[in-house]
């Protein structure tokens, strides 16, 4: 996989003819997917490249003068990029979405913009916007742009379109199931385990701690069944995610993972977490036996959902 930067300071001008889709594609969803396979097949019929034209960062960062973290997002882009590049795109081309960019007209973001691609077609959603204050979208497009664009329909689910918004409110839910049929692919957080204060050690239930990206969308605080990947394999887990009321109070949400079956040293490596399915809310209890006792029901339950022995 290739990936370029697209910027209006310097004129890019790739000479690989390609057929590409565009849009945010957060979370990578199945109608992000839709858009995606229409890509990757015209670009087969047409024997040339394929690619994804995304923008970077979140335009409502530039938009709306936003930091990162306050832009919550169900994948972050290194995700985005394996979620693509296991899709079939072959080039990525990331916009570097400045104020200069969101304020061109719709002719400019097509001359100077996609200009600069060799493109031999384009494929967007029926509701993509784009130039200042969103004035262009897929019909502008289709009607301005010199090669043709091919809109993609609604993708919808229990007759209900399928949306990131629509995905966010399922992790806020702690509602996976859903989360996982909207997206097409268990809903993941990516995160590094770090150093804690071991209080789970002393419980007898040790944790890894997650550190992971401020921007990804917090699910529901509580405990959940989940599984996590560490070193391309899977292992059963219950998972807390919230503020540790009890013994380590945490002002920040934290996410941690007592794994099952599984003892070995992984501070400072990368792992993935899944979550599956609600347990119960986070708790303050009165004393550390309470929470012990609770802990052990918990893990005796998450076992029995994850069908662990």
């Amino acid at each position: 996989m290739r990936i370029d930067k697209i910027s209006l300071s310097y004129q890019y001008k790739p000479k690989t003819p390609v057929v590409a889709c565009i849009g945010f594609f957060d979370g990578v969803h199945r109608g992000h997917q839709a858009l995606i396979k229409a890509a990757v097949d015209t670009a087969k019929e047409l024997n040339c490249a394929n690619g994804l034209i995304t923008f970077e960062p979140d335009p409502w960062v530039t938009i709306r003068d936003l930091s990162p973290e306050e832009c919550e997002h169900l994948t972050t882009t290194p995700q985005k990029i394996n979620l693509v590049s296991a899709l079939g795109i072959q080039n990525i081309y990331l916009l570097d979405f400045t104020k200069a960019m969101s304020m061109l007209h719709e002719d400019e973001f097509i001359e100077y913009v996609l200009g600069q691609l060799n493109l031999q077609g384009l494929v967007c959603g029926y509701d993509f916007r784009f130039g200042m204050n969103g004035r262009g979208d897929a019909q502008y497009l289709q009607d301005h742009l010199n090669v043709p664009v091919q809109i993609i329909d609604e993708v919808a689910l229990d007759g209900e379109k399928i949306s990131s918004s629509r995905i966010v409110s399922c992790v806020k839910e702690g509602d996976f199931l859903s989360a996982y049929k909207l997206l097409g692919y268990p809903y993941t957080i990516d995160g590094k385990v770090m150093h804690g204060n071991e209080v789970g050690s002393g419980l007898g239930f040790p944790t890894a701690n997650i550190s992971f990206s401020p921007e990804y969308v917090i699910p529901k605080l509580g405990v959940y069944s989940a599984h996590v990947k560490i070193r391309h394999k899977r292992y059963g887990a219950m998972i807390n995610v919230g503020h540790n009321p009890t013994l380590n109070y945490s002002k920040n949400v934290s996410i941690e993972a007592h794994i099952f079956d599984f003892n070995e040293p992984i501070y400072g490596e990368h792992i993935s977490v899944i979550p599956e399915q609600y347990i119960r809310p986070e708790q303050d209890f009165s004393n550390r036996e309470n929470l012990i006792m609770q802990l052990e029901r918990d893990r005796a339950q998450v076992r029995k959902v994850l069908g662990l022995k």
